[in-house]
């Protein structure tokens, strides 16, 4: 049995549908006020490269600069032509409550020329917030997944991309970055997807917990709870919330639309006024030959190549389907499938509909 694409993304959208709204955990739709990540970022410098480093002036400047950290001098304007060494640009991200003294993960990320960074080891660098604080130190061994090999002909391959690699757990944390935990007597949960009735649902089922006025919500992203000042207390509090089971708000009508990949999702309360639609394609086909004229035995002549075009049309002829008041999401697969559609075709008459009023939803091309 034979599927096209157009019935696989039918079959697709028919189970999002079929699917209705389900309780979700707290901790799974909302997060709490003051409580996130915190990105840092540094330079320092990769060593012990197989002859696959950069050679950019910023690289030389660095290495000196750490030798004479070290009390060795190097002359000034000396290159060093060195070819196992890379600048890098390092990356991480402090998560909420980290103390001193633990790991994070660090990304490392070429800067230069350098071709691989496939064995290095990054040398003592820190990591810088916002702020321009010191927040952790990098150090380590990387891991690199990608890596290149040239020919001595020139020729070359490339798997991945090894000019970035990670060092698991190789930065150290030395400041912790203080938050409004513990501050006041009350929390705030902000949802992940703002939604009014998701708000006051949230609301209502802790305040059919814990008691009238315990919360409420602030607006469609925020709800304000009033929590024990004891941080203890206050952790144990939060522990109990987090874990309360609450059904999301339905979302609005909305159809996304990706055009570069031609992947389509249309939501489920995407409704469709009266239209007439018909989808056709003109296909023009262009040839080039040649005709070859020669003359006859006894005729005094010469050889003829002549340019021929060969030009043919097909035209499909597909079918006017009619969209009647308030069509769902079922009936508008169903008449995109009895017409052939590909998604291509598909987008074009989603953005059709949309332009000519009849489409009651939004339309996103990402």
């Amino acid at each position: 049995m034979k599927i096209s694409t157009v019935n696989i993304i039918s079959i697709c959208l028919a189970l999002l549908v079929s699917v209705s709204s389900y309780a979700q955990r707290v901790k799974d739709i909302t997060s709490v006020a003051g409580v996130r990540s915190n990105q840092m970022v540094g330079y320092g410098l990769v060593v012990g490269l197989d002859g696959t480093g950069d050679k950019a002036p910023f690289t030389n400047q660095t290495f000196i600069n750490m030798m004479n950290e070290f009390g060795i001098s190097i002359p000034p304007g000396t290159d060093p032509k060195l070819k196992n060494i890379a600048a890098v640009s390092l990356t991480a991200s402090l998560p909420p409550f980290a103390k001193p003294g633990q790991n994070i993960d660090v990304t490392v990320s070429s800067i230069g020329n350098a071709k691989s960074l496939r064995g290095g080891t990054l040398l003592f660098a820190p990591l810088r917030g916002a702020d321009g604080q010191i927040y952790a130190v990098a150090q380590g061994n990387l891991v690199v997944g990608g890596f290149g090999v040239d020919g001595a002909d020139g020729s070359s391959i490339t798997v991945n991309v090894p000019s970035v690699g990670r060092i698991p757990n190789g930065a150290t944390v030395e400041r912790a970055v203080a938050n409004g935990f513990s501050r006041g007597d009350s929390l705030v949960l902000n949802l992940n997807a703002p939604d009014f009735t998701t708000a006051k649902r949230l609301s209502d089922r802790i305040n059919g917990l814990l008691g009238p006025e315990t919360a409420y919500a602030v607006d469609a992203t925020s709800v304000r709870v009033s929590a024990p000042r004891d941080p203890s207390q206050r952790v144990s509090f939060l522990s109990m919330i987090e874990n309360l089971d609450v059904t999301p708000g339905e979302a609005t009508a909305k159809v996304i639309i990706n055009s570069r990949t031609g992947t389509i999702v249309i939501g489920k309360h995407v409704r469709i006024e009266p239209v007439a639609v018909t989808h056709g394609s003109l296909t023009v086909t262009v040839k080039e030959g040649f005709e070859i004229d020669q003359p006859g035995a006894l005729a005094n002549g010469e050889t003829v190549v002549a340019p021929a075009t060969d030009i043919t049309a097909d035209e499909d002829k597909n079918p006017m389907f009619v969209f009647a008041p308030g069509v769902s999401l079922d009936e508008i697969v169903k008449a995109v499938n009895e017409v052939g559609a590909a998604p291509g075709d598909l987008m074009a008459i989603l953005e059709a509909l949309k332009q000519a009023g009849a489409l009651n939803a939004e339309l996103i091309v990402i």
